[in-house]
């Protein structure tokens, strides 16, 4: 492997880290009670990143490319339960 691709490798990875922090705040947000994600939205991204995790593991096989992804899944699944959790308890409250 060139010092090209490990740059890349490492560059990617890092991309996994800084959009996995980035999925925090949405996370404690929802997890605090404040609406702060669209359940659409989420419902589409977490559709999405599920087709690229899966295309991760069973196309490409690379287990940095699966990681990065799967990442990116969980925070999107986490943040569209919390989000829909929210949404019901709020219809709950005021009934």
């Amino acid at each position: 492997m060139n010092i090209f691709s490990i740059i890349i490798s490492f560059l990617y990875a890092g991309t996994g880290v800084v959009a996995t922090i980035g999925y925090l705040p949405t996370i404690r947000d929802l997890l605090k009670g404040k609406k702060s994600a669209s359940i659409l939205s989420y419902i589409i991204w977490t559709s999405c990143a599920f087709v690229v995790f899966l295309y991760a593991i069973f196309v490409v096989s690379n287990l940095l490319l699966e990681v990065v992804t799967g990442l990116n899944f969980i925070c999107c699944a986490l943040i569209w339960i919390l989000a829909f959790r929210l949404k019901i308890k709020r219809k709950k409250s005021k009934s």
